[in-house]
């Protein structure tokens, strides 16, 4: 399959995440229907974190698989071990590292820090003066990104090797999984509040933004995939991304928490992951 046939591929299959994302612009809705929002965002994110490990625990697996048989392979398996291990410590650490950090400046420099409020405000720059729930979809976005990537060089693997069908059908799968992970990236948007109590719609270009972290690396990694293949970068990519998720996770599932609404809370989950393994189920026909 050509470069450009290849690029389409990869561009389609990334360009997908953009159709959950208009969710993000909904006003006011009602508290129960953001607590439903956030639980449906939280599984499709547990989905992801099933996904991303068992991918990356595939070639360790398979590395023990040859020791148990006698062929090697002890070596192998350590090196990805280390790798996973590295990875999944880099994605979540990291992570809580950067939100300690965005939150000490915050704290620092934001409104009531000094007297003179507005002037200690203002110094805020970038992310720092943004709402929890606008740093909170950044990192979704992020994490998704990432699974994206890994994504895009199986696209771009199949498509080098000339298995047409098969990248057509990863394609398509890839494309419904991202279609729901745009709608998990702006779950937390749902609920945000300007600074005066009002409710603060994102703007089309800060969703786009959005859009870009997490679609784009699909056609980045369609693009890698198609000039060469590397297990260790691909399991580099799924641990960080497994991390972030989880980091993800136990913030949206903090969210829930103060909702006091199990039952929604419940009803999400099931939905989500409901999402989550049919979208996988059209990969695994495939033959992925």
């Amino acid at each position: 399959m050509s470069l450009g046939t290849t690029l389409l591929l990869g561009f389609i299959a990334g360009v997908t995440i953009l159709l959950g994302l208009p969710l993000g612009r909904l006003r006011r809705p009602a508290p129960g229907l953001r607590a439903f929002l956030n639980a449906v965002a939280v599984g499709i994110l547990l989905f992801l974190v099933w996904d991303v490990l068992s991918a990356a625990w595939e070639p360790i697996d398979s590395a023990l698989g040859q020791v148990h048989d006698g062929h090697g392979g002890a070596w192998t398996a350590t090196g990805y071990g280390l790798i996973f291990a590295a990875g999944l410590a880099v994605g979540l650490l990291g992570l809580v590292a950067y939100e300690r950090w965005m939150s000490s400046r915050a704290a620092r420099f934001g409104p009531g820090a000094m007297q003179a409020g507005e002037l200690s405000a203002s110094r805020l720059r970038g992310v720092a003066s943004w709402s929890a729930a606008r740093r909170l979809a950044l990192m979704i976005a992020v994490g998704i990104g990432l699974h994206n990537f890994a994504e895009g060089l199986a696209i771009g693997q199949s498509a080098a090797r000339s298995e047409i069908a098969l990248a057509t059908l990863l394609v398509i799968g890839f494309g419904l999984h991202n279609a729901t992970e745009g709608f998990g990236i702006v779950a937390p948007l749902s609920g945000d509040l300007a600074s005066d109590g009002t409710p603060a719609r994102p703007s089309w270009g800060f969703l786009l933004a959005l859009g870009l972290i997490g679609g784009g690396p699909t056609f980045i990694g369609t693009v890698v995939g198609h000039s060469f293949t590397s297990e260790p970068v691909a399991v580099v990519f799924l641990t960080l991304a497994a991390g972030s998720i989880i980091y993800v996770i136990t913030q949206l599932l903090g969210v829930a928490a103060k909702t006091r609404r199990s039952d929604l809370l419940a009803y999400g989950l099931i939905l989500g992951l409901l999402a989550g393994f049919g979208t996988d189920a059209i990969v695994s026909a495939a033959g992925a």
